[in-house]
Parts: structure tokens; C-alpha cells; sequence
């Protein structure tokens, strides 16, 4: 952990509105801030106060000071008492100690009292494939879309879980729904031909060769494509059976170049790891 002694709280409370913009957890920073710095002064920063208590209840539950992180979502609840975004840090430290149907019961409640809640049904969501109940996570995800159609994170969730319960089918539905969604890509173009030749079959396999050209037409670099590509291809060749075939022709044409460029890209890597392993040589002798 970082030393943060000679900051004074109103450049912690900066140091922490920092790490909420970007995203970055540092919950035993965040805590050892709170602790030695910060509780002493929380009243002093107006409405930014509940920001940064959310930040400190979250950092607890990453560092497993429950009892801690209830204390403040008591105070909160008393200053708030119908607060649906208190009830879901209830629901939060719940879900830390394991307590699932408890945290189930708290979320429940959250939605019912309002149904446009998305992160109460999405960690409603979580809490269901933390349980290792699957397809119940999939009801309900799938629930969830039908009200917000355009969350990506929702549909890359639900990909994920069908391919867990091998729904490839509906897997490639959800593939096809983040390319709607995020259509430069190339991951995603990766994403549904990689389901696509799983699924295996003629069809299923002229798809995945159409996916991977384009994941690789955004993304030449992309090594996983490309050695997708080459087995598709070869696998194509193998179904087409008649030499003088022209998708026989254009399989081979493809399968050929996939496998050139992965050569050249090993080539690629191996003069790469020689020139650091010669720089490291003559570091090391100086």
C-alpha cells in the first residue's frame, strides 16, 4: 500500500474523488485513509459527504470489515430512513457475508418499490450466479433486457452465462446483440464467430469464416482470429469435398493466408523476445 502521511484531508478527499472518476478500487487505501484521516473531518464536504461514505462502505466490504461497513449503513439508514439506495448497501454487506437469501429478500423489496431499479436487478442477478443457480441468473437477466435493451454490459453478461449452460444458439443471439451495439469492435466480431464455429456445421462454420474476416478487417493484428480463420478454413475444405468447387477454392485461398500471417506473426514475436533477450544480455554484463 501506498504512503499517503503528509496529505492534509481536504487533498485525500481530491485523492479520493480522483479514484471514483477513474474507477480504481484501492479499497485498503481507501479504508487506512478513512480511518487515520478522513472520519475526523466527513461533515466538513457538504453533499460530496454520502459520495465519499459510499466509496468508504464499499472499500470495507472489499476488505471484509463488515461490522464496520454496517456501522456507517446504520447512520446513513437513520439519516435516510427511506432511502432505496441505503437499502441496497444493506443488501450489499449482505451479499459480502454470504447471507444470498437475505440479500435476495432486501433486493426484492428495492424492486418492488421500484421496477426501473437496474442495479438492484442486476445485482439480483449476481447474487443468483454467486448461488451457482444459473439458469434462474438467466431468467432473470433476461427479464432485465426486456426493460433495458440497450445495457451492453447485460447482454456480454448474458453471452457469458449461456455458453456456461452450453445454449450456443442463444449464446450467438446475445453475440449478434453486441455487434448491434458496438458494431467496430472486433472483439465482438471475434466473440460470435468463435461461437459460431463451436457450434459446428456448414453453415455455422461459412458464418464464422464471415465473422473472422471482419474481426480481422478491424483488427489485422488480432493472432486469435486468425488462427480461427485457419480452422475454420481447413474445416471447410474437408466438407467440400469437390476440388474444382469455388467456395472449395476460396477455403483454401483463406486457409493458405491465415496461416502465412500467423507464420509471419511468430516470426514477428521471435525477433521481438531475441532482441530483448540480447538487450537484457548486455544490461546484465555492463
Amino acid at each position: 500500500m501506498d504512503t499517503y502521511d503528509d496529505l492534509s484531508p481536504n487533498e485525500v478527499n481530491d485523492l479520493l474523488r480522483k479514484w471514483r472518476e477513474n474507477n480504481e478500487r484501492k479499497s485498503s487505501d481507501v479504508v487506512s485513509l478513512w480511518m487515520n484521516v478522513l472520519q475526523a473531518h466527513s461533515n466538513k464536504y457538504g453533499n460530496e459527504k454520502y459520495v465519499l461514505l459510499e466509496q468508504i462502505i464499499y472499500a470495507m466490504l472489499d476488505c471484509h470489515l463488515y461490522g464496520l461497513a454496517k456501522g456507517l449503513i446504520y447512520v446513513l439508514s437513520l439519516e435516510f430512513p427511506r432511502s432505496l439506495r441505503v437499502m441496497r448497501y444493506k443488501a450489499a454487506a449482505l451479499e459480502a457475508e454470504e447471507k444470498y437469501d437475505e440479500a435476495l429478500n432486501v433486493l426484492d423489496v428495492i424492486i418492488n418499490a421500484d421496477e426501473t431499479n437496474a442495479p438492484a436487478r442486476k445485482r439480483r442477478v449476481a447474487v443468483l450466479k454467486a448461488q451457482g443457480l444459473i439458469h434462474e441468473a438467466i431468467k432473470e437477466l433476461a427479464d432485465y433486457l426486456k426493460k433495458f435493451m440497450s445495457d451492453v454490459e447485460a447482454w456480454q453478461e448474458l453471452c457469458e452465462l449461456y455458453l456456461q449452460v452450453q445454449e450456443y444458439s442463444r449464446a450467438a443471439f446475445c453475440a449478434e446483440e453486441l455487434i448491434l451495439h458496438q458494431p467496430h469492435n472486433h472483439l465482438m466480431h471475434q466473440r460470435l464467430a468463435d461461437i459460431r464455429y463451436t457450434m459446428g456445421g456448414i453453415e455455422n462454420m461459412e458464418l464464422a469464416k464471415t465473422y473472422y474476416c471482419q474481426t480481422l478487417k478491424l483488427n489485422p493484428d488480432n493472432l486469435r482470429a486468425l488462427l480461427g480463420l485457419f480452422l475454420v478454413a481447413n474445416n471447410l475444405l474437408g466438407q467440400y469435398k469437390s476440388s474444382g468447387s469455388s467456395k472449395r477454392k476460396e477455403a483454401w485461398k483463406l486457409s493458405q493466408w491465415a496461416q502465412s500471417r500467423v507464420t509471419a506473426k511468430q516470426r514477428e514475436a521471435k525477433a521481438k523476445l531475441g532482441l530483448t533477450d540480447m538487450m537484457l544480455s548486455l544490461s546484465l554484463a555492463e
